[in-house]
């Protein structure tokens, strides 16, 4: 066991303080999300305790878009997760609980009777929702649960949940092991998460987790193979999808769009000008529209942020004697704030002040998981040409991706290519003879032109009044297409596959 942790530990370091900040690479082993459950129709036991009367069981119909066959949706999903009503009339629970529905419904503590429910507000990065209930007398008589603060290491804590193996409400309790930047599975992203070791298992996603009555984290994920090894959101975080959306929008975490490396090499350290008594993390790249650009250098060594002194590590001492990864500081803040670094550049200190414009969004050469919406498609010569996204990638499940798309993954966005364009395969045609073996291969220039996005190729492909349209890889492969004959032979190809529409909703009238 104790191996394994130390296993599972070194994973989420590299996450947080090799890669690019505030944004988590797949580790080898990934924290498992906690499913909903699907739906078990039991009787509900009631027995009259004020913190379970604000126990909600949820209810979601997921219905996800098929990235292999983006025309259409995939079979619709029956789940069911946990949640808790606050105040206001609102429940908290995960987002995943409730990613991709098409219907909700929640039934409280006690009661049977369901009540249809809808999303309220939701933050996938941060795994979070909150969902509302239409009709008033849903919540008659319930005191809402209120927020506490950031357990400290060893206290006790309880989780309330409807996990799989029955309907009633069930309880555990354990204690907050660590509190640290982990991977969050729903998003692909870093951010603080509290380690419990209460028994956790699908179903108690969206959960409360209790310490002296007050929610002080939300259970979203667990250790595949580690038994009672939870993870939850914890309240800062909750708190600050709270206050984001209190003026009625969503803006997200402020993103700084950077990566760095540690210094913990002495000789690497006096290379870079640093005094035996100077620690930090070096900038070693700035994405292109990072809101450091221009403050902010590569090769910057970055000391303190806001006034905590930033460790060889990457990491900051959030509290006595605790540590986390210097984004903590970032991640406190909201859109629109601005954050002091202090920074060792050709060895002259400095302080940067940096304003925070942005989130996470289109930050990525490839988008982390998307939610609620649909793929964007185009078929010309009876090819299937997408954006890559990790929903894409997601697709392969168990099993690895083409070796060619992971590693597109891994790249950065440039000014000049902010997207991949995949044909993902070709629907047999004479239109297309000789390229029937297709198989996710990367487009990365029209007409001799380089694309930039889907958008550019979709243009340079639809709009082009040449004669041929002719496709390169950035080896020269090439798939070369009739205008004419594609024009010809487009209805029939839509007809024969069942395709409703040759591009998808978003690019119709473009």
């Amino acid at each position: 066991m104790k191996s394994m942790r130390h296993k599972i530990f070194a994973a989420v370091l590299i996450v947080c303080f090799t890669g690019p900040i505030l944004r988590g690479e797949s580790p080898a082993e990934l924290p498992k999300q906690i499913e909903p459950q699907p739906a078990i129709e039991t009787p509900a036991v009631n027995h009259r305790i004020p913190a379970k009367e604000a126990l909600v069981k949820i209810y979601s119909v997921a219905n996800r878009p098929d990235y292999f066959r983006p025309w259409n949706m995939t079979d619709p999903l029956n789940l069911s997760g946990s949640g808790a009503i606050i105040a206001d009339n609102l429940i908290l629970t995960n987002a995943h609980v409730v990613a991709d529905h098409s219907f909700i419904e929640v039934r409280r503590y006690g009661q049977w009777q369901k009540y249809p429910a809808k999303v309220a507000a939701i933050s996938h990065e941060a795994d979070l929702a909150l969902l509302s209930v239409t009709k008033p007398e849903f919540f008659a008589g319930i005191t809402p649960l209120e927020f506490g603060e950031l357990p400290e290491l060893h206290e006790e804590v309880m989780v309330l949940g409807f996990p799989e193996g029955g309907d009633s409400l069930s309880i555990t309790k354990g204690i907050v092991s660590r509190a640290e930047h982990s991977y969050y599975t729903h998003s692909s992203r870093v951010f603080l998460a509290g380690q419990i070791d209460a028994a956790i298992n699908p179903g108690n996603s969206g959960g409360p987790v209790l310490a002296g009555g007050k929610i002080v984290g939300v259970v979203m994920q667990s250790w595949q193979g580690l038994e009672n090894t939870g993870y939850m959101v914890p309240v800062p975080i909750i708190r600050h999808f709270l206050k984001d959306i209190a003026d009625g929008r969503y803006d997200g975490f402020p993103f700084l769009d950077l990566s760095s490396s540690m210094l913990e090499n002495p000789d690497m350290k006096r290379f870079y000008h640093m005094r035996e008594d100077q620690n930090g993390v070096l900038v070693t790249h700035i994405g292109v529209n990072s809101p450091t650009s221009g403050l902010l250098s590569v090769n910057d060594v970055l000391l303190a942020v806001d006034g905590f002194g930033i460790a060889d590590d990457g990491t900051i001492e959030f509290r006595p004697e605790e540590r986390t990864h210097f984004a903590y500081v970032v991640q406190q803040k909201q859109i629109g704030d601005s954050v002091s670094f202090e920074i060792l550049r050709n060895g002259n200190k400095m302080t940067v002040k940096v304003p925070l414009t942005r989130n996470a969004d289109g930050a990525a050469l490839v988008e982390d998981e998307r939610y609620e919406q649909k793929p964007r498609y185009f078929i010309f010569g009876g090819i299937i040409f997408t954006p890559l996204t990790k929903n894409l990638l997601l697709m392969w499940g168990n099993q690895a991706p083409p070796g060619n798309l992971s590693a597109e993954a891994s790249n950065y966005p440039s000014e000049d290519y902010r997207e991949p364009v995949v044909a993902i395969q070709a629907l047999p045609d004479e239109i297309n003879k000789g390229y029937h073996g297709i198989n996710c291969w990367l487009v990365t220039e029209v007409n001799g032109k380089k694309i930039r996005d889907f958008d550019a190729f979709y243009k340079a492909v639809n709009l082009s009044d040449s004669e041929f349209v002719v496709l390169k890889d950035k080896n020269n492969n090439q798939v070369i297409i009739d205008r004419k004959k594609e024009l010809e032979a487009r209805s029939s190809i839509l007809e024969r596959y069942q395709i409703p529409s040759d591009r998808s909703p978003d690019l119709k009238g473009k």
